[in-house]
């Protein structure tokens, strides 16, 4: 589950550790099947209408992380670190 934007990527770093596994394959899917990175930025700021193959939970999480309601500096991806954090 190595993420490949960005905003996937600060997502993932917020949200993994606390996703079920149904949510952890639909991220996985989400990150690995559209050949186009941008694909994913276009859905989650809804620029454009994900296909309906991606119209899940998981998509609704990313898009409301998008927003970034809380104003976050998000001008780098995250150091990698955290994929081998214990759980919260």
């Amino acid at each position: 589950l190595v993420p490949v934007c960005p905003l996937s990527s600060l997502f993932a770093k917020e949200n993994l550790n606390r996703m079920s596994e149904q949510q952890l394959n639909l991220y996985d899917r989400l990150i690995n099947e559209p050949s186009n990175d941008w694909d994913i930025y276009y859905w989650a700021t809804e620029a454009k209408p994900a296909p309906a193959e991606f119209e899940n939970d998981v998509m609704a999480m990313l898009r409301e992380f998008a927003k970034n309601k809380k104003r976050e500096q998000r001008l780098r991806q995250p150091d990698l670190e955290y994929l081998f954090e214990p759980p919260r």
